[in-house]
This record gives structure tokens, C-alpha cells and sequence, in this order.
């Protein structure tokens, strides 16, 4: 399969998972972080943004009130 073909057959979302996988994978084998430290990096982002939701930032809620 050619890479405009893969293009055409993947959804919008699998497009965008294929590039996440196919740049983390390259990164990975050029040394540039290892897979532990993207692993890390992944659980901080959610974890922050967990915090986020469990506070009500940008929710539908928190915006309405914001704009009162």
C-alpha cells in the first residue's frame, strides 16, 4: 500500500494515530526520548488533565458560569 493510499482509506482520527505512532516510533529509534520517558510524559498530560475536568475547567458548566 502506498502512503496515499493509506491516506484514503484512514478516517480523520486514524490518520491522526497513525502520525502520533509513526513520529513516537521514529523519535524512539533515533534516541531522541526512550519509550519510558514518552510513557511518563503521556501519564502527566493526563493526569493534568484529569485535575482539570475534576475542577470543572472548560467545562460546559465553568465556561457558562465565566460568561455571567
Amino acid at each position: 500500500m502506498s502512503f496515499d493510499e493509506a491516506i484514503e482509506r484512514a478516517s480523520r482520527d486514524e490518520r491522526f494515530m497513525a502520525t502520533v505512532y509513526a513520529m513516537n516510533t521514529l523519535l524512539i529509534h533515533k534516541g531522541i526520548y526512550t519509550k519510558r520517558e514518552f510513557e511518563q510524559l503521556f501519564v502527566e498530560w493526563v493526569t493534568k488533565e484529569d485535575r482539570k475536568k475534576s475542577q470543572g475547567v472548560n467545562s460546559p458548566t465553568a465556561l457558562a458560569a465565566a460568561g455571567d
